[in-house]
């Protein structure tokens, strides 16, 4: 019988709730991926002034970014702490009934069997929902940290006089001078050093999605 790890799921929770925490992607990289010279502009339309972002470099970098990687951490510590008791005494339970499985009448042992595999998925549902909890308390704060980073990559690029912002992860080559993530980084952190991570119930499209 296959015991949960309650610390590396934790870990992994952590690691999977960080990394998702992503930016809204600016612009599209379709001219690029074909590798083909764009077209002349029309007489009379904008050519295009490309600036590039690493937007994953902008979430880790600043202090909104780091905030909520704190607070994430500070979840996950508690519930592998609040679990581990639990994980504990099923571990237990799992040895003791493996040890009385050859001394057990076949009608005793599917029914001492079920009964274990029973609590052991209850004990994974509660995991997963506080998982849960917290990968849609990521996502909120996700969202209000994008609410507030939208103006200033718009305004970066008035001043700048672009009208298309790439991700620099989807750019093979370009020069370091475009590159307004450093920028995009004082800005935020003036406007938005920290956001609260609440616990609260991931939406039912992005369940799917992580299933």
């Amino acid at each position: 019988m296959n015991m949960m790890n309650v610390k590396g799921r934790w870990a992994h929770a952590c690691a999977a709730a960080v990394l998702a925490a992503g930016f809204m992607m600016y612009g599209s990289a379709a001219a690029l991926a074909q590798g083909k010279p764009a077209a002349p502009a029309p007489q009379g339309t904008l050519a295009p002034k490309i600036l590039m972002i690493d937007m994953q470099a902008v979430f880790g970098a600043s202090k909104v970014g780091q905030d909520i990687a704190r607070q994430v951490k500070a979840y996950t510590d508690s519930a592998r702490k609040e679990f581990q008791g639990d994980n504990d005494a099923l571990k237990r339970e799992g040895q003791t009934l493996q040890q009385q499985l050859a001394i057990l009448a076949p009608s005793v042992k599917d029914q001492k069997i079920k009964a274990f595999e029973a609590k052991q998925a209850a004990f994974q549902r509660k995991v997963q929902q506080r998982q849960d909890m917290i990968q849609g308390g990521v996502l909120q704060a996700r969202q209000q940290v994008e609410k507030a980073l939208t103006p200033i990559l718009q305004g970066i690029m008035a001043e700048r006089g672009a009208n298309i912002l790439l991700d620099r992860r989807v750019v093979l080559l370009g020069p370091n001078d475009i590159d307004v993530s450093q920028v995009a980084v004082d800005r935020l952190n003036k406007k938005m050093p920290s956001v609260k991570v609440n616990l609260v119930a991931l939406p039912q499209g992005a369940q799917q999605q992580e299933q």
